[in-house]
């Protein structure tokens, strides 16, 4: 009985120091895919990507009127030269192939590599707040089995990222 009375006072001891502890810990959570989309320099990535994705379906759009023209011009003629004309029209779709293969690679590539730049860059904007604030953890909100609304600085992070970046602008 007073062993299970001192081992009973020991757990008591230790949670209460791990529970002084954690009082004095600042949590907070982060929604990413939200400041993500909230980020005017994603934003305006997204707009560019477009863009450049639009000119290029713009090319494509000529390289296919050429081949349903090459197309209908082969109807016209004899079977020897609607042979060669084929030949010519298989070229053709073999080159639209490749453009919409390295086209379709380079624009991922692109969003690739900028979603990784721009992640680093919010990853180092928490930081940077954490440890401003006096943080003492800052957890993904993905990860959370509970989180409570007053935690949340998703909207604080958001405006660290916008507010120097439209500046410069």
């Amino acid at each position: 009985m007073k062993k299970m009375i001192a081992v009973l006072a020991v757990i008591l001891m230790t949670s209460g120091i791990s529970l002084g502890y954690a009082a004095e810990q600042k949590i907070g959570y982060v929604d990413l895919a939200k400041v993500f989309d909230e980020f005017q320099k994603t934003k305006d990535f997204d707009k560019a990507l477009e863009a450049k994705g639009n000119a290029k379906q713009a090319d494509r759009d000529k390289m296919v009127n050429e081949v349903k023209k090459m197309r209908d011009e082969a109807e016209l003629l004899s079977a020897k030269a609607k042979d060669d004309k084929q030949a010519a029209i298989d070229e053709k779709i073999k080159v639209l192939q490749e453009f919409d293969r390295g086209t379709r690679d380079a624009l991922r590539k692109e969003r690739d590599t900028m979603v990784q730049e721009i992640l680093k860059e919010i990853e180092a904007v928490i930081q940077v707040f954490g440890k401003s604030q006096g943080y003492s953890f800052i957890f993904n909100d993905r990860v959370l089995v509970y989180k409570g609304e007053s935690d949340d600085l998703t909207p604080q992070v958001t405006k660290a990222l916008n507010d120097p970046y439209t500046k410069k602008k």
